[in-house]
Formats: structure tokens, sequence, C-alpha cells
């Protein structure tokens, strides 16, 4: 970082510390399609054993996923999204989204069905008017925000 570097204060770098990685982000999707043992993570994300090993316990130290034994001979475990875990998965519909917009509009690679019936078509909105949270919609407040 440069000496006069003066990072502003966000939520988006300190939850990027924690999840930013492609390997970190792979296995989260795996859990949320209910892969929960390593081997199954391992192949369905491509991350080799060491990286994914040091992803997971990373993941753990955070909260966002924790152990569950389900072996004693020899010692096997399953992983879990806590609920900080699971409220990831509207990051990741979002990622989703646009990567089914923008890189594959073709022919998306996976589709969800809403409890209605129909396809999945995520928004984000507002909790408290319902509008939608679309830029020039919102304006940064706090001490992250900094003036050019």
């Amino acid at each position: 970082m440069p000496k006069d570097a003066d990072p502003r204060p966000c939520s988006i770098a300190d939850t990027l510390d924690i999840i930013g990685e492609r390997w970190t982000i792979l296995a989260i999707r795996e859990l949320f399609h209910g892969v929960r043992r390593f081997d199954g993570i391992a192949r369905n994300t491509g991350a080799s054993r060491d990286i994914l090993t040091t992803r997971l316990r990373k993941l753990e130290s955070a909260g966002i996923i924790r152990r569950e034994r389900y072996s004693d001979h020899p010692p096997r475990f399953e992983y879990h999204l806590t609920a900080a875990g699971r409220e990831l998965g509207e990051v990741l519909l979002a990622l989703a989204t646009w990567g089914d917009r923008h890189l594959n509009a073709d022919d998306p690679p996976v589709r969800w069905h809403h409890s209605c019936g129909e396809l999945l078509d995520p928004a984000m909105v507002c909790a408290h008017c319902g509008g939608p949270a679309v830029s020039g919609a919102h304006t940064p407040v706090g001490r992250g925000v900094l003036n050019a």
C-alpha cells in the first residue's frame, strides 16, 4: 500500500477481507447447493485441498460456517452455514443475476424457482418504502463518506 494511502472505512472492504476470494465464494455457493462435505466442495469448486482447507477455516473463524462431525473413525466433518452465512445468499443471488444478465444471457447455467412457482427474478429494494435500491436512488452517509 502506498505510504500516503488513507483507505476509506468501508463495509465492502471489510467483507471482502473475509469472502472476497474466488474459492471462498465458490465454497459458500456449494453450501447453498446443499454440498456439505469437503470432498464434494473441493470437486465442485476445483479448489486444491490446501487452499480449500484454509478458506473453510477462515469462514469458520468469521462465524459464517460451522463444522459438524459426522464420523468419529476417522474424524470427518460436514460444513453448515450459520445465520450470518445464510444471509450471504442474497449476495450470491445478486452476483448470479448480474452474471446471467451480462455473461450468460443466452443460457444461464442455474436458475432458481421461487416458492410462488415462478423463476426467481431478485430485486434489491428499500426495506422501509419498497422502492428500488438502484444507482441514484440513495445517498451515502457515515464515516466512510470522503470528499474527493
